[in-house]
């Protein structure tokens, strides 16, 4: 599932302006994630998360790429379990092959990203690490 060079320079400008926050508000209530969930990945506290929703802030360079790459996380998840279900149980399931925690853990950092990006697809192909 990959996205295509327009695609891309699309997703780089975006992250270059900035998601506001009522962008990010619409995409984040498809995900299974909680306020303070959010504020753990993008590495801001409950508080500022707050103040950027009463002052429909945009969201910086950095966390904007976060919340992109989360994003592409979760269409890679349903495309590999087929449902949102399976998608939110999986994100919030305990794992042999992340050392026992959630993948829902390491989704404040790209490379934490990338490690469940990489899980995705170990287990759309079948192979068990």
């Amino acid at each position: 599932d990959s996205v295509n060079e327009e695609d891309v320079l699309y997703l780089i400008n975006t992250v270059r302006k900035g998601i506001n926050f009522q962008r990010f508000a619409a995409m984040a209530k498809n995900f299974p994630f909680s306020t303070s969930d959010w504020s753990g990945f993008l590495h801001i506290s409950d508080r500022t998360l707050q103040r950027y929703q009463k002052e429909k802030k945009s969201f910086d360079p950095v966390a904007s790429e976060r919340i992109i790459e989360i994003t592409l996380l979760y269409k890679q998840a349903f495309a590999t379990f087929g449902s949102k279900e399976k998608v939110d149980i999986w994100l919030d399931s305990h794992s042999i092959a992340l050392g026992g925690a959630k993948p829902k853990d390491f989704l404040d950092s790209t490379l934490g990203i990338q490690l469940i990006r990489n899980e995705l697809t170990h287990i759309e192909f079948g192979i068990l690490a």
